[in-house]
């Protein structure tokens, strides 16, 4: 086999499906046909997300009557519209823009009625960008427990359930804060499994997990937060909105687009192409590192084995792995997942891999991901590069950045999570026996 003419062509072809993954999840295809009927009152835009000021530009372009409202998006996320005020703030560690955004926003659904409809805008990132604390917590401790949180290795869905007691408009309250009006969530899923609660931290939707939750979930990481944290924390003051609460008895839950969905778009583009998908997950979890050996094995095995499957397909995964920062390099979890991957296949040749997150920003870099071929170990030493050294200090940007490898593809506008598709070709050379 000839990697050099085969490389264009299969970097070409992975590119398309995360391309396609990406399109399948704008909202002015998902988001149209799930708007709540017109109410007799009025209708109150709000929402948090990397994806929802688009989500707002397709609102305002698909409702035909007045509407008014705020929505926060992430810097340089921004869409123009006309009757939505979009305002940006920062992401993963919150500002005082998001701050004043947050407490502006639980105090425009106040004094609704019954007869209103308040229509909330959620897409990942949501957490970050409305960190309105609770009283006797401050936002700088709200960015010192964000900043822990991200070092600690923790689930998603742990550092989520941190968050929601916390604050003062997760874990329901904004949605009981709209009570008595009627409250419409349209979602964009960037969490594994797709729990509401999860994605930005559940503002508009009950919570059953505890401050004794919390708690446990600090003490299994060892997180150092503030004395004034952990006092709301054990006195019980960051309780959550609970399931049954009468003032979420009106409030909906629709989802527009998920990870699966994604996944599914990039499975046709290979299909196109002649080449088999095998979707392996839409929410796989675990250390990067670690799920970049195991899919790396798996993809081995096909290789040299044709089992499970029979080459040439792809593997596609999606989800959201965790990386425990001990290094001090440019971090990101795909690009953490490939530099894992690419140790392990060793050089084996006809396997590609793209790992990318679908808002366009991996870790904390405005890079979406980046590509490993068959010479990438090979390149990289010819470069001076050691990539055992690069894994260990959590610099898969660096590494990659310096082979010319990243994948760039600015603001999306959507985000259903991290896209991971490893591209294995029949090899014409025999399997060699260990």
């Amino acid at each position: 086999m000839d990697d050099t003419r085969e490389d264009p062509q299969a970097c070409g072809l992975l590119r398309r499906m995360l391309d396609a993954a990406i399109a399948a999840s704008q909202p002015a295809l998902c988001l149209p046909g799930l708007l709540p009927e017109a109410p007799k009152g009025r209708l109150i835009v709000i929402g948090a997300g990397k994806a929802s000021a688009e989500m707002a530009r397709a609102v305002e372009r698909n409702w035909p009557g007045p509407l008014e409202g705020l929505v926060v998006t992430r810097y340089g996320y921004a869409v123009p519209c006309e009757r939505i005020e979009i305002v940006e703030a920062a992401h993963p560690v919150p500002d005082t823009a998001g701050h004043a955004a947050a407490r502006r926003m639980l105090d425009m659904v106040g004094g609704l009625h019954e007869d209103d409809t308040v229509l909330c805008l959620i897409s990942g990132g949501g957490s970050s960008l409305l960190p309105l604390p609770l009283e006797g917590i401050t936002l700088e401790d709200k960015q010192q427990v964000n900043t822990a949180l991200l070092k600690s290795g923790a689930t998603i869905g742990e550092m989520n359930c941190v968050r929601r007691h916390l604050s003062a408009i997760k874990g329901g309250r904004l949605g009981a804060a709209c009570y008595p009006a009627k409250v419409v969530t349209l979602l964009i899923s960037d969490v594994p499994g797709d729990d509401p609660r999860d994605i930005a931290s559940g503002p508009t939707v009950p919570d059953p997990t505890t401050c004794d939750d919390a708690l446990a979930i600090i003490r299994r990481y060892g997180i150092d937060l503030p004395d004034r944290v952990l006092a709301v924390l054990h006195s019980g003051r960051g309780e959550s909105v609970k399931p049954g609460d009468p003032r979420l008895a009106r409030a909906e839950v629709r989802m527009i687009a998920t990870p699966q969905m994604a996944l599914e778009a990039a499975a046709r583009v290979a299909l196109d192409a002649g080449i088999t998908p095998y979707i392996l997950g839409d929410s796989l979890e675990g250390e990067a590192r670690d799920v970049g050996k195991v899919l790396a094995g798996v993809a081995l095995q096909t290789a040299r084995r044709g089992q499970p499957f029979a080459g040439p397909c792809v593997l596609l995964s999606g989800g959201e792995t965790t990386v425990t920062v001990r290094g001090n390099g440019r971090g990101g979890r795909n690009v953490e997942f490939l530099l894992a991957c690419a140790l392990a296949l060793r050089g084996e040749p006809g396997i590609y891999g793209l790992a990318a997150d679908t808002d366009g920003v991996d870790g904390q870099e405005e890079i979406a991901g980046a590509v490993i071929r068959p010479d990438t170990l090979e390149r990289a030493w010819a470069a001076g590069l050691r990539p055992h050294d690069s894994l260990d200090d959590n610099d898969g940007h660096g590494f990659f950045g310096a082979l010319g490898d990243s994948v760039v593809t600015g603001p999306t506008l959507t985000n259903v999570n991290d896209f991971r598709a490893l591209l294995v070709l029949q090899s014409s050379l025999p399997r060699r026996e260990h």
